[in-house]
């Protein structure tokens, strides 16, 4: 489902400011970026300035804030300029940064809203990707979170907090997630904390760079800092969370979320169930296995996709495998303790995105595809009979007969494996 175009930044745009918690200083710039490329985090201050992906796959702590990690390397407290890119409908951007964190700026989203009004924005080629549930879904996390998603059009949060604190106690409130009603009834909103947490906080590491500044104080007494700029301050800054937690699915939502009590872990909970009932609901096969065997040259036991379930002409495509216990390379790889061949889930990947590729010439059947090279390889957990292998591949250039393609493979929504793959149509 497309709902409009995907934009990035019409020019770069920086910010500076502190982290919350590492107290480092570091600068933020926004960078344009072309289709597809979602938004990416690039440490410069790290040699080879390595990038991680803005995704739920590379979600590496949750704990008083989202942080985002990548072959070690780290960005934290992400979720305040996710928020803000999500609310103003910057699609594609590379967000450089000096330092591990994020920088706080004034505790909320506003400045990182300001940048981007004033960075401006630049439609693309390239068709927005919604995200939108055709049935309830319900998600309950281990410390009282609670959610409830339901159908809608474009992306509405109601939400309930529940502190005992005299200034917090109950809150309720419920919000639109359009530029305009964020950038005023949820952006200025700040993060909180307690006085009586500080210390502990600080000897874990954590929180070294709060201050009334950059955070709403509260003691047994009230705030310790001047105003609240809303009555509801805390409940809108969680609301925003949430918006900007949810910008790790990469898409566009049409959706009612209802939250109680929701924390970074429990909305990152959310987002991958969103992403799995995306998957799941699109298991009706549009090409079935005897369609697949004139498109592709493989045959048992090397035909390693079962069914197509979502195609994109010269964008996407999306491809299942069910992984049984009679499958002849079980009989020999771990007979013991069963456990599928990396080299055979990358191979099944890449059958899917031969299907993408075929589709971009004419007579396919007097052609085949050749993959040329597989970079950036990596298993992230093993797959076992019973699973059931969901095949994601994107189109990242195409010219002449010449493609390129970034995989993913899911099971149950987790990541399982990943690939960038190069190929080339040639005759039979």
């Amino acid at each position: 489902m497309n709902r409009g175009r995907q934009r990035t930044v019409a020019k770069e745009v920086t910010l500076e400011g502190t982290g919350v918690h590492s107290g480092e200083a570091a600068t933020l710039t926004f960078h344009p970026a072309g289709p597809g490329a979602g938004v990416r985090f690039r440490r410069t201050d790290l040699p080879g300035t390595p990038e991680i992906p803005a995704t739920l796959d590379h979600v590496v702590a949750t704990e008083l804030g989202t942080s985002l990690g990548r072959d070690g390397v780290r960005v934290l407290t992400v979720e305040h300029v996710l928020a803000a890119l999500y609310s103003q409908g910057v699609d594609n951007v590379t967000v450089d940064l000096t330092g591990p964190e994020i920088p706080i700026r004034d505790g909320s989203f506003q400045d990182f809203v300001a940048a981007l009004r004033d960075a401006g924005v630049s439609e693309q080629d390239a068709d927005v990707r919604v995200l939108a549930p055709e049935t309830p879904i319900q998600v309950r996390g281990d410390d009282g979170e609670s959610y409830v998603v339901t159908p809608a059009e474009g992306l509405r949060i109601s939400a309930t907090i529940d502190f005992q604190h005299p200034l917090i106690g109950r809150q309720f409130g419920s919000f639109e997630v359009r530029a305009e009603a964020f950038s005023t009834e949820l952006a200025p909103a700040r993060t909180f904390g307690f006085r009586a947490d500080a210390d502990p906080l600080h000897k874990r590491g954590l929180a070294l760079g709060a201050s009334l500044e950059n955070t709403v104080v509260l003691d047994d007494n009230g705030i310790m800092n001047e105003d609240l700029r809303f009555p509801d301050e805390f409940l809108r800054h969680k609301v925003g969370d949430i918006v900007g937690d949810l910008a790790l699915l990469g898409a566009r939502l049409d959706a009612h979320v209802v939250a109680e009590r929701p924390s970074h872990a429990g909305n990152v909970a959310l987002a991958r169930a969103l992403a799995e009932h995306t998957r799941r609901s699109g298991r009706v096969p549009i090409i079935d296995v005897a369609k697949l065997m004139q498109y592709l040259p493989h045959r048992y036991p090397m035909l390693l996709v079962d069914r197509i379930t979502e195609f994109e002409h010269g964008k996407r495509i999306v491809g299942i495998k069910n992984v049984t216990i009679n499958e002849p390379f079980f009989q020999g790889h771990y007979p013991g303790h069963p456990i599928m061949p990396g080299v055979l889930i990358i191979e099944a990947m890449a059958q899917a995105g031969g299907l993408l590729l075929m589709e971009e010439v004419e007579n396919p059947d007097e052609k085949v595809v050749y993959f040329m090279t597989m970079d950036n390889v990596k298993w992230r957990r093993p797959v076992v009979p019973g699973d059931t292998l969901v095949f994601e591949l994107e189109m990242v250039q195409f010219r002449g007969h010449t493609c390129k393609m970034r995989g993913q493979g899911f099971v149950d929504g987790h990541l399982v494996a990943e690939a960038d793959f190069m190929a080339r149509i040639v005759d039979r």
